[in-house]
């Protein structure tokens, strides 16, 4: 996607969660496994659409991060799901190696007895 139709696009969004952001969903393109949630700025959702790998804001942090920059698990975007409201999105996305910065497949990986049972 250009530049033009990049910015179209974020124009129709609304960017109304922490940090003026959208919530971002990614899920695997093939097996529609959930694979982690993050937030995305204006600037991360360009990027996104106009590289074709998953950029993020980090509310944490305060800036911008590309998901696969140091590790080189990138997460390529397939396709892409705009909600009801224009302010989440569900990434589906063709995973280069594991999700979570934890080493696992997803960052979804621990059930409530898990957590539960500590």
């Amino acid at each position: 996607m250009d530049q033009k139709e990049a910015e179209e696009l974020v124009s129709k969004m609304n960017f109304r969660h922490d940090m003026q952001t959208i919530i971002a969903v990614l899920q695997h393109f093939q097996t529609k496994e959930i694979l982690m949630v993050a937030n995305m700025n204006k600037e991360a959702f360009i990027k996104t659409l106009m590289t074709g790998k998953a950029h993020f804001f980090s509310l944490s942090r305060g800036k911008l991060w590309l998901k696969g920059e140091t590790s080189g698990n990138f997460q390529i975007l397939e396709d892409l799901r705009i909600d009801c409201d224009n302010d989440a999105v569900v990434l589906l996305v063709n995973p280069l190696g594991p999700t979570c910065h934890t080493g696992n497949r997803s960052c979804f990986y621990r059930s409530y007895d898990d957590i539960r049972n500590g």
